[in-house]
């Protein structure tokens, strides 16, 4: 039931038509008691910087979840942003802070990294390669580092894109050992495919299979299909893994504590989200 003292939370992203999070967030909402609720606004690019602003001057609004294509443009729109952000470059989530200042930050690579380390992966420490360094690439490289790996490499196809992902890393993380240009697994303790590679039927592995040990982690964003041809790939080599979808049930508990609501776990997430 939505009443007037609902928190709002804005779902802010074109077209809206695919929208996950309100099959996640509400239901979790409703079972606790919880008086917010999120709500899907398809906002068209060109309406996007004046609506972020008269959105936040709703008495009523609580936050604001960031999805495509938004993600990169908030970045300009907001007066703080956190470490992850500004090394992902982008944004995924905001909220309105105590002074009326709008709070950015990004939680696609947190997902990540707190599902690794709940199948106990050790992250500190540890060399990881991660393909792909557009939005979401750049966003767990951005966590990687802040959890404390010791070697990021990084590989992207343009070579320009994974050169500026390396210069935000070293401007924020300058101890870190960030390499580009090879998408050579072997000696790596984690690997990403963090490219659209998967997604559809007949895409070539983003990653030489033969050259992954089998004591290394991987990880997938893919979300179309749980068990993408890359995973089966790996997990026939013996090699642990994560599914694309637990980085957006591992995110989910790092949003409810940044908008300050009673947060809970990934898996209880998953029993009571109604995705169908």
């Amino acid at each position: 039931m939505i009443t007037g003292t609902t928190k709002l939370i804005a779902h802010l992203g074109y077209p809206t038509e695919s929208f996950k999070a309100p099959l996640i967030y509400n239901p979790y909402f409703e079972k606790n008691g919880i008086d917010a609720v999120v709500v899907p606004m398809g906002c068209r690019p060109e309406d996007y910087p004046a609506f972020l602003k008269l959105l936040f001057r709703l008495s009523n609004i609580h936050g604001a979840l960031i999805t495509m294509p938004h993600k990169i443009s908030t970045m300009a729109l907001l007066d703080e942003t956190s470490t992850n952000a500004k090394v992902a470059g982008s944004c995924n989530a905001v909220r309105l802070g105590s002074d009326g200042r709008l709070i950015g930050d990004m939680f696609d690579g947190e997902g990540f990294v707190r599902g690794v380390l709940r199948k106990g992966k050790k992250v500190e420490g540890a060399r990881a390669l991660i393909a792909g360094a557009g939005g979401v690439g750049s966003a767990i490289a951005a966590s990687l580092a802040q959890a404390g790996v010791d070697h990021l490499a990084i590989f992207d196809a343009n070579e320009t894109t994974a050169t500026a992902l390396l210069e935000r890393l070293k401007k924020y993380y300058p101890q870190l050992k960030v390499t580009v240009g090879s998408a050579d697994p072997a000696g790596f303790d984690i690997v990403v495919n963090a490219t659209p590679l998967g997604m559809r039927r007949g895409d070539p592995l983003p990653i030489d299979i033969d050259r992954i040990s089998p004591s290394t982690f991987v990880g997938e964003v893919v979300m179309t299909k749980e068990i993408t041809p890359f995973l089966e790939a790996v997990r026939a080599r013996g090699c642990a893994f994560q599914v694309g979808t637990d980085m957006l049930f591992e995110q989910i508990p790092a949003y409810l504590e940044f908008f300050e609501f009673p947060t809970t776990t990934a898996d209880n997430l998953r029993a009571i989200a109604k995705l169908g």
